[in-house]
């Protein structure tokens, strides 16, 4: 049902897009979601996160924890429905670190948020940061996994939904070959997009 309902409430509310995208992994797809437009409604983004705050009732979070900037309001949200604290990890020098005065004591049990999951390569980070800091970290949610459950991040990863979605290598991209235009959406640029030069 939370599957059906997270798909309902993104195809809604536009965050569901389809198109021609550049990810910020480099693959190209034909679907992306924007979280954006889900947390521009409050009330919809607490209906999603309560729901994924449940299921992590069990595992005893002490704090939550997400990358910037995409994981920070859900983050925010996930931690009021579950009672805990709540921070994020910025990218500084090309890697995950944290600032603003976040910290975390040895043994705390950390429970790991992003919005969407492609490779879970900003997610990987996140942990060992935590795991290095020595903290525990109990598991990972996500509204929308489009790994098709492909990854393995060691601990419990409980997404909202699993989205089946293809993706390809810019050489063997069917739309690039129908010349159709393309789209880099997100906040991080990839090394070769122009706009990286301003990061």
């Amino acid at each position: 049902m939370a599957r059906e309902k997270t798909a309902e409430t993104l195809m809604r509310l536009g965050a569901l897009q389809t198109g021609h995208f550049r990810l910020t992994s480099g693959y190209h797809s034909d679907r992306y979601i924007q979280c954006a437009r889900l947390f521009e409604r409050p009330r919809e983004s607490e209906t999603l996160c309560t729901e994924l705050a449940r299921r992590f009732a069990d595992e005893r979070v002490d704090l939550v924890a997400s990358p910037a900037i995409g994981g920070i309001i859900m983050g925010y949200e996930t931690a009021r429905a579950l009672g805990t604290r709540n921070v994020f990890a910025e990218r500084e020098n090309d890697r995950m670190v944290l600032r603003r005065g976040f910290s975390v004591r040895r043994s705390e049990r950390v429970l790991v948020l992003e919005d969407v999951v492609t490779t879970g390569g900003s997610v990987k980070e996140v942990i060992a940061l935590f795991e290095a800091l020595g903290a525990t970290v109990v598991g990972v949610g996500a509204i929308a996994d489009r790994s098709s459950g492909h990854i393995d991040f060691g601990v419990p990863f409980r997404p909202l939904m699993t989205l089946d979605v293809q993706k390809w290598e810019e050489s063997t991209c069917p739309l690039c070959k129908e010349g159709k235009p393309i789209v880099k959406p997100g906040s991080r640029p990839l090394p070769s997009d122009p706009r990286s030069s301003l990061r």
